[in-house]
């Protein structure tokens, strides 16, 4: 049945920011880009985006990402209210979730190359925003987030996937896909508009104080026929008639569904479901969405606890099995606690040691049972089980938590559907926590005689918090008020033999086809003459006791008195002849019908004795195959001759002393076979387990290399998406160091000064094209001493000046005459990084031979 919710639908949903999840890793920075670069600056959403680092670097995602969208983009900060139209990213060795509206940081709890930092945000975005969450899944190797996707798909949130095919690694998304949760596939590009378009087509939430839902099952909106005909096809494809639950709770998954393909009306999208199928599947899960916890609402377990189960396990005899049924077990979460809770009982009652639970736990959805019968659950249920129970009852796998054997062997899992199946009966325990709430009155109505009857006198109903017994408090007694916990009323007043009759006959939603009327078959041979009347009667009186049989065994016609040898079977109605024949012939013939069903004559089978209603009969037994007429062709007659017991003689005496001797010699013989069979079987199986043993010693070993391998390839596979996360970054970087460096070209060519760039050694680093007329360099001389040049500047001692200011920081200032007449004022500075290291020289030459000029004509216009 659909699965138990984690609260009553009709809560109104919080009016917080909506915000986006969005989990990348190895090629993601580039679908990052386009992600974001096609989002409005005023999209009134917040985005957290996850993306795997390495965790021993400075990350850079920030910035690289500031530079593609006009939000601000910043390292999210422990304990920082989450607000619209900013962009929040992961830092470096740290695990982003959400607590309420706060972002949350912290520390990683498993070793670099296990982490799943991408499951962790979308659950706790799953948590906090339900169905308001949006998760979204770009390029990465491996399968982290899948498990996210799957708690934010239960609570109904949206799932959108990076088209694999336009991913630079397509692990991720492949995984997100093959999860059967993604909404939405297409490039990152496109995602964003699919997003708002999506939003846009969704109706607004329904604030607090908006009536609640009606018990009514007619729909709710103008389009009524349109929801009709969905019930109707889904019922066709699924079997399940969801025309019982509470309209407004189906309304807003269909809705959901209906922006997810940009449709307008129920009516078209009725039209669309009736030409994809697949659609119709779809529908149905989400229609089955649940949610579940373990240990959820702590005071009804430490009820159970201290309570419920050691007064139940009173009550039963001891040694007996206690019998639970969860219903609606969704992905069996709460069907484990029930079994942990049990155990911690019987260890803490040593004189209940020796009971045990069976818990039947069931639910609608093949998939929600499918992940209960894994046991496997995400290392976040820390959350919910204490340290101690994770310790006894849990055993940790990776980034996983397995139930335990001892655990798992008490729970059965199976699809089954409260309505239209027949329940789990003789139960001391049943649980069905808020399911109810997303049905209507009628149907509640129709449930609670069922579960009455299911229940063992002395046996205890638990409903969910929003959920009450209604008016059929002459079924229940309350025995908590307040945790929803009722025991049987085993003296139902005003009760008759029909009750559970009635109670049931409405159960069944889909119409079954009318019954139809026993079909007379008129006897061909009637009674018409003194004759045929004659023939009948001795028939009867005087011919042997007869049964015809077909190939299965089943009884298709009786002559004559057969209670001696014929008694029907206990339970159901079982006409099968296997079933109902005495214990004494069962064996014997058996084996004659199946030597009469390969040979043309009749197997013989003497003086058997029976003993089904008064002293033991001795009986003669004939067994014959019908070959005529072709009605009865292939069926076996079986004819029962009483051998009669005349007075104790001699002869008589020795044909049974004879008899009893050969049977004797018969029983002595099977039982020196049996002997002979045990001995063979006894040596076939000390060999047996001989080779078992060798084969789970070698099983053990390759299973322990597995797992070496395993973890070995899961922290190499870390290591190389952290690497292709660093490589992505460091070519951005090369790429804006190359902007740079052109920058810096083009800024020192423009300014037409001769520049001169000198390392420690005053080797050649740089030089600007000016320089080059002054002194002779080329590309080639890039490292040269600078002794080694030649300048047409008349200053030897340019090397030793420019020594003197690496070693003294002081700056030199000259002016120098040229071979050509011109004037360079030559000023030599230290090269200072921006470390504030001095690593060379900077030397430029300002040509000055115009001021040298004028200098001289206003110094000999001064003298004359």
């Amino acid at each position: 049945m659909t699965s138990a919710a984690a609260a009553d639908p009709s809560d109104p949903i919080p009016d917080s920011v909506r915000i986006i999840g969005i989990g990348a890793s190895a090629g993601g920075l580039a679908a990052l880009e386009e992600f974001f670069g096609r989002i409005p600056p005023a999209s009134g959403l917040a985005y957290l985006v996850v993306q795997h680092l390495d965790p021993t670097q400075k990350a850079m995602l920030a910035e690289l990402l500031q530079r593609v969208t006009s939000m601000p983009v910043r390292e999210a900060t422990n304990g920082k209210p989450v607000e619209p139209d900013c962009v929040y990213v992961i830092p470096p060795n740290t695990e982003l979730s959400l607590n309420s509206s706060l972002l949350r940081l912290d520390r990683p709890s498993e070793p670099r190359g296990m982490r799943l930092p991408i499951n962790i945000l979308f659950s706790s975005l799953a948590s906090v925003q339900g169905e308001r969450a949006i998760a979204v899944v770009l390029s990465g190797m491996g399968t982290d987030g899948t498990l996210g996707l799957q708690a934010v798909k239960a609570m109904g949130g949206l799932i959108v996937v990076q088209q694999p095919d336009t991913a630079q690694f397509d692990s991720m998304p492949i995984s997100a896909i093959a999860s059967g949760c993604a909404d939405i596939i297409a490039p990152p590009a496109a995602l964003p508009g699919l997003i708002f378009d999506y939003i846009a087509r969704l109706p607004g939430p329904r604030k607090a104080g908006a009536p609640a839902e009606s018990d009514s099952t007619a729909p709710t909106d103008a389009h009524g026929n349109s929801l009709v005909e969905i019930f109707k096809l889904l019922q066709e494809r699924t079997r399940h008639d969801f025309s019982h639950y509470k309209p407004n709770t189906l309304n807003r998954r269909i809705e959901r569904r209906m922006a997810i393909h940009a449709i307008e009306t129920p009516a078209l999208y009725a039209n669309f479901l009736r030409h994809n199928k697949q659609e119709i599947d779809l529908l149905f899960k989400e229609l089955l969405i649940g949610v579940t916890s373990f240990f959820r609402d702590a005071p009804v377990w430490q009820q159970l606890a201290n309570v419920t189960l050691p007064d139940l396990l009173a009550r039963r005899a001891p040694g007996d099995k206690l019998r639970a049924w969860v219903v609606g077990c969704s992905t069996g979460e709460e069907a484990y606690s029930l079994a942990m809770v049990f155990a911690e009982v019987t260890e803490r009652l040593p004189q209940y040691s020796d009971c045990s639970l069976q818990v039947f736990a069931s639910d609608l959805s093949p998939d929600a049972i499918a992940t209960a019968r894994r046991g496997q659950y995400p290392s976040s249920i820390d959350e919910a089980v204490s340290p101690e129970r994770l310790a006894q009852f849990f055993t940790l796998h990776g980034a996983n938590y397995q139930i335990s054997k001892r655990i798992r062997d008490c729970v059965l899992f199976a699809q089954h559907d409260v309505i239209l199946d027949p329940p789990f009966t003789k139960l001391d325990l049943l649980s069905c926590r808020n399911l109810m709430i997303y049905f209507d009155a009628a149907l509640q109505r129709r449930l609670m005689p069922l579960f009455h009857y299911s229940l063992r006198p002395g046996g205890v109903m638990l409903l969910g918090s929003s959920e009450t017994m209604g008016r059929f408090n002459n079924l229940f007694i309350t025995l908590e008020s307040k945790l929803r916990l009722y025991l049987r009323e085993d003296n139902v007043a005003g009760g008759n033999p029909d009750f559970m009759v009635k109670s049931l006959r409405p159960l069944t939603s889909i119409k079954k086809d009318p019954p139809m009327p026993p079909t007379s078959t008129p006897d061909t041979t009637a009674i018409d003459n003194l004759q045929a009347a004659a023939d009948r009667v001795l028939l009867q009186v005087y011919a042997p006791a007869a049964v015809v049989v077909n190939s299965a065994g089943d009884i298709v016609y009786i002559s004559g008195r057969t209670g001696k040898y014929l008694e029907p079977a206990a339970g159901k109605a079982n006409w099968n002849f296997h079933a109902m024949i005495s214990e004494g012939l069962r064996a014997p013939l058996a084996a004659a019908l199946k030597l009469a069903g390969t040979q043309t004559e009749a197997v013989q089978l003497p003086h058997l004795r029976t003993q089904l209603i008064g002293p033991t009969q001795i009986v003669d037994i004939t067994v014959q195959a019908i070959r005529e007429p072709a009605a009865l062709k292939d069926m076996l007659m079986i004819v029962f001759r009483d051998v009669a017991v005349g007075p104790a003689g001699r002869g008589r005496r020795k044909a049974e002393m004879a008899l009893e001797a050969s049977h004797a010699a018969e029983v002595q013989q099977c039982r020196d076979e049996i002997q002979t069979l045990r001995e063979e079987t006894r040596a076939s199986k000390e060999e047996l387990q001989s080779a078992n043993e060798e084969l789970q010693s070698t099983n053990e070993e390759l299973q322990s290399a597995n797992e070496e391998l395993t973890t070995s390839k899961e922290e190499m596979q870390s290591m190389n998406e952290e690497l292709q996360t660093i490589n992505a970054e460091m070519h951005t970087k090369l790429d804006d160091l190359a902007l740079a460096q052109s920058d810096l070209k083009n800024l020192l060519n423009s300014t037409d000064i001769a520049m001169l760039f000198l390392d420690k050694k005053l080797n050649v680093r740089r030089y600007t094209e000016r320089a080059s007329k002054i002194i002779s360099l080329r590309e080639s001389d890039i490292g040269r001493p600078l002794s080694d040049l030649t300048t047409s500047l008349q200053y030897p001692t340019l090397q030793d000046d420019t020594n003197e200011t690496v070693r003294t920081l002081v700056i030199s200032e000259k002016q120098i005459l040229t071979s050509d007449a011109r004037w360079f004022s030559v000023r030599i500075m230290p090269y200072r990084r921006i470390d504030n290291v001095i690593d060379g020289a900077v030397i430029t030459f300002v040509d000055i031979t115009e001021t040298k000029a004028l200098e001289s004509r206003l110094r000999k216009d001064s003298t004359s």
